[in-house]
C-alpha cells in the first residue's frame, strides 16, 4: 500500500515538470514572436505605402482617332471621300452606257439649241409667234443638215465610176513609182503585200458580212437618235425657260440661288463654243476645198463637206479629214499633188489654230490643249465619236460653272463675316464672279436671282 502512493507521486511530480516546460516554451515563443512583430511592420510599411489597400483609379485610354497621327487620318479621311466619288462617277458612267442613245439624243439636242436659239429670238422680236418661230427654225435646220448629207452621198455615187478607175491608175502610178524610188521596192514584195490583202479580206468574210448585218441595227438606232434629237430640240427651243425653272426646282433651296446664276454662264459658254465651232469649221472647208479643187482632187465639195463635219471633232477630226483629202490626191493625181494637198491642209490648220480660234471663240471657251487631248481621249473611250464630240464643250462648260460658283461661295461667305467697325457698305470691296468671257459680273444673291433664260 505504501509503494502505490510513491509512485503516483513521481508520476505527478514529472507531469508538473512537463507541464513547467511547456510553458516555458510556450512564453519564449511568445516573446520571440512579439520582437519580429515590429521588424515586420517596418518591412511592409513601405509597400503599404507604395500599394495602399484603397482600390486604384485606371488611367483612361486615349481615343483611338486620337490616337492615330493626323496625317495618317487626314489621307484617310481625303481616300474615302474619293472612294465615294469615284463609285458615283462609275454608276454614273454605267447609267449613260445603258442609255446611251437617249443620252447622246439629248446632248446633240442641247448643241442645235445652242445654235439655232438665236434664230428663235430674233424671230420673235420680228413678231413672229413663238411655235411659228421655233418650227420655222427648227425645219429649216434639219432640212440644211439633210441637204448636206444628201449632196454627199449624191457626189460619192455619181462620182464613183469616175474615181474607180482614178483610183486604180493612181495605184497603178504609185506602184512604178515605188518600182523606181530609192526605196528599192521590189515587184514581187508589191505583190506580196496584194496578196496578203486578198487573204485578209478573204479570211475575214464572216467578220464583215455580220458587220453588215449589224449596220442595219445602227442604221436603225441612227434615226431613232435623229428623231429623239429632233422633237428634243423643238421642246428646248420652245418651252426652255419653263425647262430650265423646273430644273432649278430640283436643286436645295440653299444652293438654288448658285446655280440659277451659274446657269445662263454656261449656256453662254455652250453657245460660243457651237457659234465659234461651226465658224472656224466653215472656214477650214471652204479654203481647204478650194486649194484641193485647184489642185484637181476629185469630188473636192464632199471632201470639203467631210472636213467641215470632221472639224467638230477636236484634234482628230482636223488629222482625219486632212488625211483623207491627202489620200485621194496620193491615189487620184499621184504624189506631187498629195504634197501640196498636204500642204494647204497644214496650212489652213494652223491658221485655224494660231488665228481663227482664239480670235472667234475668245476666252470663253478656252481650255488648255492637255485638257483637250485628255477630254477627247476619255470621250471616245466612254461614247465613242459622239463622246469625243462633246468632250470639249462639257470641259469647257464645267470650267465655267465651277469657276462661277467658286467666286459666288466666297462672296457669300464674306457677306457672312462680320464687318469690322466703323465699316460701311461704300468701302467693303464686293467680289465679283469672274465669268470665263473675261468681264467680272457681281453674282446675284438670294433676293436679286435673275430671270431663267430663255433656252435650256
Amino acid at each position: 500500500m505504501s509503494r502505490v502512493p510513491g509512485w503516483l507521486g513521481r508520476l505527478g511530480a514529472g507531469l508538473s515538470e512537463m507541464s513547467e516546460r511547456l510553458d516555458e516554451r510556450r512564453a519564449e515563443v511568445e516573446r520571440e514572436g512579439a520582437e519580429q512583430e515590429p521588424a515586420a511592420a517596418k518591412a511592409s510599411a513601405p509597400a503599404a505605402e507604395e500599394f495602399p489597400h484603397e482600390p486604384v483609379t485606371p488611367v483612361p485610354r486615349p481615343d483611338p482617332a486620337q490616337a492615330v497621327p493626323w496625317g495618317v487620318r487626314v489621307a484617310a479621311e481625303a481616300g474615302w471621300r474619293l472612294l465615294v466619288l469615284a463609285g458615283t462617277l462609275w454608276v454614273l458612267i454605267r447609267v449613260i452606257s445603258a442609255i446611251q442613245l437617249v443620252v447622246m439624243a439629248f446632248v446633240v439636242a442641247l448643241l442645235l439649241t445652242a445654235l439655232l436659239q438665236p434664230t428663235v429670238a430674233r424671230l420673235k422680236r420680228a413678231g413672229v409667234p413663238g411655235g411659228a418661230a421655233t418650227a420655222l427654225t427648227a425645219i429649216l435646220g434639219f432640212v440644211v443638215i439633210g441637204l448636206m448629207g444628201w449632196f454627199v452621198t449624191w457626189q460619192v455615187m455619181a462620182n464613183i465610176d469616175n474615181l474607180s478607175d482614178q483610183v486604180q491608175d493612181g495605184i497603178d502610178d504609185l506602184r512604178r513609182w515605188l518600182l523606181n524610188s530609192p526605196f528599192h521596192v521590189t515587184d514581187k514584195q508589191i505583190n506580196g503585200i496584194a496578196q496578203n490583202l486578198r487573204d485578209a479580206i478573204g479570211n475575214n468574210t464572216d467578220s464583215i458580212t455580220s458587220a453588215g448585218l449589224e449596220g442595219v441595227t445602227v442604221v436603225v438606232e441612227a434615226l431613232t437618235g435623229i428623231l429623239l434629237a429632233f422633237f428634243s430640240t423643238l421642246f428646248l427651243l420652245y418651252d426652255g425657260r419653263r425647262i430650265w425653272e423646273w430644273t432649278l426646282k430640283l436643286v436645295p433651296a440653299a444652293a438654288r440661288p448658285g446655280v440659277a446664276g451659274a446657269g445662263p454662264r454656261a449656256w453662254a459658254t455652250l453657245t460660243a463654243y457651237v457659234r465659234g465651232t461651226v465658224i472656224v469649221a466653215l472656214i477650214d472647208a471652204i479654203f481647204i476645198g478650194l486649194g484641193i479643187y485647184f489642185l484637181n482632187v476629185p469630188m473636192a465639195v464632199p471632201l470639203a463637206v467631210f472636213i467641215f463635219l470632221f472639224s467638230f471633232i477636236p484634234l482628230v477630226g482636223a488629222v482625219a479629214s486632212g488625211a483623207l483629202a491627202v489620200v485621194v490626191a496620193l491615189v487620184t493625181q499621184g504624189v506631187f499633188a498629195a504634197v501640196m494637198t498636204l500642204a494647204v491642209v497644214l496650212a489652213v490648220q494652223q491658221i485655224e489654230g494660231h488665228i481663227l480660234q482664239p480670235f472667234i471663240l475668245g476666252r470663253a471657251v478656252r481650255v488648255h490643249p492637255l485638257a483637250v487631248v485628255l477630254s477627247v481621249a476619255a470621250g471616245g473611250m466612254v461614247a465613242g465619236i459622239g463622246g469625243a464630240i462633246v468632250a470639249v464643250p462639257l470641259v469647257a462648260v464645267t470650267n465655267t460653272v465651277v469657276g462661277y460658283l467658286h467666286a459666288y461661295s466666297r462672296e457669300q461667305a464674306l457677306r457672312q463675316a462680320p464687318r469690322p467697325r466703323g465699316a460701311t457698305a461704300s468701302n467693303v470691296a464686293p467680289v465679283t464672279a469672274a465669268p470665263a468671257g473675261g468681264a467680272a459680273e457681281a453674282p446675284p444673291g438670294p433676293a436679286t436671282e435673275p430671270p431663267a433664260p430663255d433656252h435650256a
